[in-house]
């Protein structure tokens, strides 16, 4: 069990992380915790079909949302094409109500799960978390351009 399967009761925006490989996603995870060492968005992940098997699975990602439907909203933050397709569809199998509050993410899952994880720990809400990761290589695009 990651770090981000033990997250405190779902309070605030939650976070999603769906990725093709779990090894991936458990770093990415990792890494954004370390920016924010205390009041961490309550984060879940569904990658890979298992420990060593590359893929992604719609009743995994609909299980993680489950997770965190007591969250005010959640933002699915996906790596590749069909962890989208995966994500849509596990919109299709939770609750109305909680399909409402979830946002997929068009953000880059690295760089956009960190300042996912950074803003949502502020306490903001779910339009301006999403918001701040969609435009999360903002600053890469712009320090590479000068």
């Amino acid at each position: 069990m990651t770090s981000a399967q033990q997250s405190p009761a779902p309070t605030g925006v939650g976070i999603v992380v769906v990725s093709h490989s779990r090894p991936l996603a458990r770093a990415a995870v990792e890494l954004a915790e370390q920016m924010v060492p205390t009041s961490r968005p309550p984060m879940r992940i569904a990658a890979g079909l298992d420990e060593n098997t590359l893929g992604t699975d719609a009743t995994a990602v609909s299980a993680a949302l489950e997770e965190l439907s007591e969250c005010s909203g959640v933002l699915v933050m996906v790596d590749l094409g069909s962890s989208i397709l995966s994500a849509e569809m596990a919109l299709e199998l939770v609750d109305p109500e909680l399909a409402a509050k979830v946002r997929v993410s068009p953000g880059p899952l690295v760089e956009g799960l960190v300042v996912a994880v950074v803003t949502a720990s502020t306490g903001a809400d779910l339009d301006s978390v999403a918001d701040q990761t969609a435009r999360a290589l903002e600053p890469k695009i712009q320090q590479l351009a000068d």
